[in-house]
């Protein structure tokens, strides 16, 4: 099948390599020409494990191709696929204008009927404005056209969106077309060979499925964390609290990890585009609304206990802090909301400075924030610690989980570690000689022992 896909974008891009290596012609199309020009010379903008495998190989055998001609792109395929951003507004909700101006270049320039499938994620009823655009468009040309918008939202985790696309758990298909519906299944036939995955249904509800299952896994990590400051203020230990709870299949494991909130470019901008999205239909949302308001407290937990350690925010003024992790999670080079930022800039407000590590986010961190004095960016784990006070986690890297301690206790200047992602044991820290601050645990302080071994 021909597919014409706008966005190369982190939805787009994995989106339109993956139908290409499964054999579909995939025609990317964007407005940035400078990406356009490092995809064609096969250099990949985002991070991503598999992805650029994938790019190359389907691009080596001619299935994906990129462009920025929008007149092409349209005329490529009769399914065309809208992947771009909907970024937040400064009210919360989503800017929709990215999509809409896709819907009138398809509108510009087709020649034939098509069917639009917008991938992005966007607020309930976005498919009715995107037929009301291209309609709108097509009636100041003098051809009789027509066109089917279909409702197909993604649920790609970021650092395994290639396995979550290639073995879904769901593909959710909204149209009252059964047309439309036949050429989705077509589409879809090679990632649905065991079983089919395919869940057909109205295009609102569609659209709501996207908000309301990154809501409730948003839900599951405000829980955890609303449990973990209780558990502190009453002397339990939420780790043990979560494998408690965990054990009940109603429950599961999966996202009711401790730690320092939710970040990256899906929960942060979906839970508050529902928050407002409830707010247009006259209904407090009043659950979404406490999710949102305690991961934002939640980021700030590391620095209110560090600065709590050295005895307030004036004492931070000319201390060192070393960081490991920027990324928003493991596994991927996006720090969009990440937790650390939200430390970082309050450390240098205070006029502390930050040597940081991560292992693929550096150069995202550089672009973000570019040269300046109270930020170092390390070139490996343990050069980031060279003479710090103190060591603040805020990435789960699967590397920052068996480090060499006396290593690290050379280059410190103190054994003084600040867990946000509680990887550590804290009664190894103890026996060790390390003062360990973590999430819904109480801190563990040296045993005397260690300390005189340690000086």
């Amino acid at each position: 099948m021909h597919v014409t896909l706008f966005g190369t974008g982190y939805v787009g891009l994995v989106t339109g390599a993956c139908l290409a290596d499964a054999g579909h012609a995939v025609l990317c199309v964007d407005v940035d020409e400078k990406k356009i020009a490092r995809l064609k010379a096969g250099e990949i903008p985002i991070y991503e494990p598999g992805l650029e495998a994938i790019v190359k190989r389907s691009a080596q055998a001619g299935t994906l191709s990129f462009t920025t001609d929008a007149a092409a792109a349209v005329a490529h395929a009769e399914l065309q696929f809208i992947a771009v951003g909907t970024p937040a507004d400064g009210d919360g909700s989503a800017d929709l204008s990215f999509v809409l101006d896709v819907a009138a270049t398809i509108g510009r320039h087709m020649e034939s009927d098509k069917i639009v499938v917008v991938k992005s994620t966007v607020p309930v009823g976005t498919c009715d404005q995107v037929k009301e655009r291209i309609t709108e468009v097509l009636s100041e040309r003098p051809a009789e056209l027509g066109c089917e918008v279909v409702s197909n939202p993604e649920f790609l985790k970021e650092g395994s969106a290639v396995a979550d696309f290639l073995k879904p758990d769901r593909i959710i298909v909204g149209t009252a077309s059964k047309r439309a519906g036949a050429v989705m299944k077509e589409l879809y036939e090679p990632f649905n060979r065991n079983h089919d995955r395919t869940i057909y249904m109205d295009v609102r509800s569609a659209e709501l499925s996207k908000y309301a299952a990154n809501a409730m896994l948003a839900t599951k990590i405000s829980f955890i964390n609303e449990i973990a400051n209780l558990a502190e203020r009453l002397g339990a230990d939420i780790e043990q609290i979560r494998r408690g709870i965990g054990a009940d299949p109603r429950i599961g494991y999966d996202f009711i990890y401790p730690g320092l909130g939710y970040g990256g470019s899906c929960f942060p901008k979906d839970v508050q585009a529902l928050i407002r999205t409830a707010r247009n239909a006259g209904y407090g949302a009043g659950l979404v609304e406490a999710v949102d308001a305690i991961n934002e407290r939640q980021k700030k937990t590391l620095f209110e206990r560090i600065a709590g350690h050295y005895g307030g925010i004036d004492a931070l003024k000319g201390k060192t802090i070393a960081l490991w992790g920027l990324a928003f999670k493991p596994n991927t080079d996006d720090m969009r909301e990440a937790p650390s930022r939200t430390l970082m800039e309050a450390l240098w407000d205070c006029g502390a400075r930050v040597q940081a590590y991560d292992p693929v986010a550096m150069d995202e961190a550089r672009r973000i924030y570019g040269d300046r004095e109270d930020l170092v960016l390390a070139p490996d784990k343990y050069s980031a610690l060279a003479d710090a006070d103190a060591l603040a986690i805020c990435t789960e890297w699967q590397q920052f989980r068996a480090p060499d301690f006396d290593e690290m206790a050379l280059r410190l200047k103190k054994r003084l570690i600040f867990d946000g992602r509680n990887i550590y044991a804290p009664d190894r820290m103890r026996d060790e000689g390390w003062t360990y601050f973590s999430i819904g645990r109480a801190p563990s302080l040296p045993r005397l022992k260690a300390v005189k071994a340690a000086s």
